[in-house]
């Protein structure tokens, strides 16, 4: 079923009259405060890079820790795979995502469909990636695992990095890609008034809607303005959803049994996998971090599988009820996906502050390695997963009746 409402007012949302999911957000943000927001986190990246967010005295030494300092010494320990991971997720993402705003504005200013397409191409697919929240809470985890061993002194570039988080969750809020290519449209016609316009007010089963810039078109391999793929390929998205799925439960024995993390102190070698190092938190009463980590690399990891694989299994056998129940268990498992990052942000962290060949010494286990493959295939499955196919035997004859004017407002 594809339902259009090409002619949203500012102050209008549209829902889905099946499954209620809001389709279009109606706002009056204008693209200047857009590139505003965007120019303030590529500056604010500045003191991230070169300023610490955290020090601690140990020994007798002064020990910084930078965001990307964390990488290096990942690289430098051989873990190279976990290193690209952590600074793909908590700074090339979320710079990436600042560019890619200040490019759409510098395209529909001087008019560059390849620009517009590929700025928005990054605006679509990188905002579920981006992870400076949790890097912020594996920063906060760190202090009370250090506060036994040494003396916290917060860097600059901390409280910058709860600015740039606010920025970009404003980024990701504000900016929509129907909006720019609707705004890019118009700039277009100016020129070239013989454009194909396509106005349609319907409910057909020949129509449908392109997934990044919502233009709704006739049924095709892909979308006339975006070019983004939207021919829909039941199979091909039920076989990678299952692919993934399957290398992120194989992936997931190693994870809990091949220590993550090994700790010397004071000559003893201590070698924790996940489980073993939530419980010695809770022996050193850290019984807040022991469960924000049982939840976030025991829980989330085995939820998101489970819950996967609850969604493949009612497509395979047919189940044509509860679907909106459904629809929102896809929705918690693809928000909760990004938060088992935070044991792999918390061993870059305690890499770059411990790592110094001290009495105290910190390395990562290969446990992280295949943890990192956890959390990867797990987020590729639910994004391979298209949820038309949570709808596929649901019987729309009475929406369609009751909404054939279109979406529903408010």
């Amino acid at each position: 079923m594809t339902v259009a409402a090409p002619h949203i007012a500012d102050n209008q949302n549209a829902y889905c009259p099946r499954c209620d999911t809001q389709l279009y957000r109606g706002h009056r943000h204008t693209c200047s405060g857009d590139v505003a927001l965007a120019i303030v986190g590529l500056l604010l990246f500045i003191p991230v890079i070169f300023f610490p967010f955290l020090s601690i005295r140990l020994f007798g030494e002064h020990i910084d820790a930078t965001l990307l300092e964390g990488v290096v010494l990942l690289v430098d320990e051989g873990f190279t795979f976990v290193a690209l991971l952590v600074l793909f997720c908590s700074f090339l993402v979320p710079i990436t995502l600042c560019i890619c705003v200040v490019a759409a504005n510098i395209a529909l200013k001087f008019k560059l469909y390849s620009l517009m397409r590929w700025s928005m191409f990054g605006v679509y697919h990188l905002k579920h990636w981006m992870m400076i929240d949790v890097y912020i809470v594996s920063i906060a985890i760190c202090c009370f695992k250090l506060t036994d061993y040494s003396d916290l002194i917060f860097g600059l570039s901390l409280p910058v990095l709860g600015v740039l988080q606010l920025v970009c969750l404003a980024l990701v809020i504000r900016v929509s890609p129907r909006k720019y290519w609707q705004s890019f449209d118009q700039t277009l016609r100016i020129t070239r008034p013989n454009l194909p316009k396509i106005q349609i007010d319907a409910i057909s089963d020949h129509l449908q809607d392109c997934p990044q810039c919502h233009l709704v078109q006739q049924v095709g391999k892909r979308c006339i303005r975006c070019h983004h793929p939207i021919a829909f390929n039941e199979s091909r998205s039920l076989q990678a959803t299952w692919a993934f799925l399957i290398v992120a439960t194989i992936a997931l024995i190693p994870a809990n049994v091949i220590p993550i993390s090994i700790l010397f102190a004071n000559g003893a070698r201590l070698e924790d996998t996940i489980y073993s190092g939530v419980i010695s938190l809770v022996n050193n009463d850290m019984l807040v971090i022991a469960i924000i980590i049982f939840v976030a690399s025991i829980l989330v990891p085995v939820a998101k599988i489970l819950g996967i694989l609850y969604l493949l299994l009612c497509i395979h056998f047919k189940r044509s009820v509860f679907h909106k129940q459904r629809m929102v268990l896809f929705y918690i498992v693809k928000w909760i996906g990004k938060w088992s990052m935070v044991d792999l942000f918390v061993m870059s962290i305690m890499l770059t502050l411990v790592d110094r060949g001290q009495i105290l010494n910190f390395t990562p286990g290969y446990g992280a390695v295949a943890f990192g493959v956890v959390v990867i295939f797990t987020m590729l499955a639910t994004d391979a997963l298209n949820p038309k196919l949570i709808w596929k035997n649901h019987n729309d004859t009475h929406s369609t009746q009751s909404n054939s004017t279109g979406d529903t407002f408010s």
